[in-house]
């Protein structure tokens, strides 16, 4: 599977791109979150707010989507203007 980070998370977390295999306990999008908080602090920190939009195969969805190890997944925060 590949990850996409973009604008905050990207600079929170340090990095652009993530490729992994999901892990069997893995099924969704929330789930996938919980298991990358695992990696450190700086995974807590950029992902623990849980206030990110996220797409599957450019497809924009919820955190409660199913995965599979084919999927794109991009996750972004959200977007604000004026």
């Amino acid at each position: 599977m590949k990850i996409l980070f973009f604008g905050s998370l990207r600079e929170q977390l340090g990095t652009g791109e993530l490729e992994l295999t999901l892990p069997d306990h893995v099924q969704t999008v929330s789930d996938l979150v919980s298991t990358l908080k695992q990696r450190g602090e700086q995974w807590q920190q950029g992902l623990g707010q849980g206030q990110f939009l996220c797409a599957i195969n450019q497809v924009m969805t919820v955190d409660t989507a199913s995965l599979s190890d084919n999927d794109e997944l991009a996750l972004f925060p959200p977007v604000t203007g004026g």
